[in-house]
C-alpha cells in the first residue's frame, strides 16, 4: 500500500512538470488586492497651472501649438487660458 502511494505521488509530480513544460500558461498572473501583477493603473502626470499631481484618466486636456497639457480641473485650465500659463 505505501509503494502504491509512492508511486502515485511521484506519478502526479512527473505528470504536473510535463503538462506545464509542454502547454505553459502564459495566462496566468498573480492578483495582488483584485488587481493583476505587472499592469499600470494609471499615470501620475503634474498639472502645468498648479503643479498638483494626478492620474492621468482624470484630467482636463488643452491642445495648446501641438503640445498637449494635462490639468487638475476646468478651474487650472481656465485660469492658464486666461493667465496664459501664469500664476497668479
Amino acid at each position: 500500500m505505501l509503494k502504491f502511494l509512492i508511486l502515485f505521488c511521484v506519478a502526479f509530480v512527473l505528470y504536473r512538470s510535463l503538462r506545464s513544460w509542454i502547454f505553459p500558461d502564459t495566462s496566468k498572473k498573480k492578483a495582488v488586492y483584485g488587481k493583476t501583477t505587472g499592469q499600470i493603473d494609471d499615470v501620475m502626470i503634474k498639472d502645468p497651472y498648479c503643479e498638483a499631481y494626478f492620474p492621468k484618466r482624470k484630467a482636463v486636456h488643452l491642445n495648446v501649438k501641438g503640445d498637449d497639457l494635462y490639468f487638475c480641473s476646468k478651474e487650472c485650465r481656465d485660469n492658464y487660458i486666461g493667465g496664459q500659463g501664469q500664476k497668479n
